[in-house]
């Protein structure tokens, strides 16, 4: 998958979360610095509901496409849930196990993808 691919489906997975009322999306831009993955998307739910409407959102809408995940991790708790699309790694948190786990902190010398294209 190119860049701009990965770019594309960085930003596409921001829109379905926000359509959902995902609050607080960011990108990390981890390409040269992790072997992981090439972005992260980092997205807070207020509670767990509305977690898990985040996850079906991006499922639902990127599904459409034909794109799916290779494993959710942490859906039946929905405090922090993990969508490994290859390249780009999608965290949604209940805001307070954001606010406790802070990964932005920890990658905060790498870049943000702007998201709004």
């Amino acid at each position: 998958m190119t860049t701009k691919k990965r770019e594309d489906l960085t930003r596409e997975i921001a829109k379905f979360a926000e359509e959902k009322k995902g609050e607080n999306i960011v990108s990390i831009d981890l390409q040269g610095i992790s072997l992981v993955a090439d972005f992260f998307v980092l997205i807070s739910g207020n509670n767990e509901r509305q977690v898990q409407a985040i996850i079906r959102g991006i499922k639902e809408g990127l599904g459409a496409r034909g794109v799916t995940p290779a494993r959710i991790e942490g859906e039946k708790d929905s405090r922090w849930v993990l969508m490994d699309y290859g390249e780009v790694i999608v965290h949604v948190f209940h805001r307070e196990a954001r606010e406790y786990y802070q990964l932005e902190k920890l990658w905060a010398d790498a870049p943000q993808l702007e998201l709004m294209s």
